[in-house]
């Protein structure tokens, strides 16, 4: 089951579409949210998140899974 601090990261991510931003955002390392990203994409078993050079892309699933944590975050 995704922790809330999970579902921070992935909205991070999808707000700063990148890692290292991200990570600052949140308070973290950078390795730290990667794992933690790493662990909730396995769990769910899907991937969240398209990572490049240039940077960090949602995926579609990642996307709408990113909507539904923000939601969830705000409550």
């Amino acid at each position: 089951m995704p922790t809330f601090r999970q579902l921070e990261y992935l909205v991070a991510i999808a707000d700063a579409h990148n890692f290292r931003r991200a990570a600052a955002a949140t308070h973290v390392s950078q390795p730290t949210l990667s794992q933690q990203l790493r662990v909730l994409e396995t769990e769910l078993g899907v991937t969240l998140v398209e990572r490049q050079l240039a940077g960090a892309h949602l995926t579609p699933i990642g996307r709408d899974i990113a909507d539904r944590a923000r939601k969830l975050l705000v409550e």
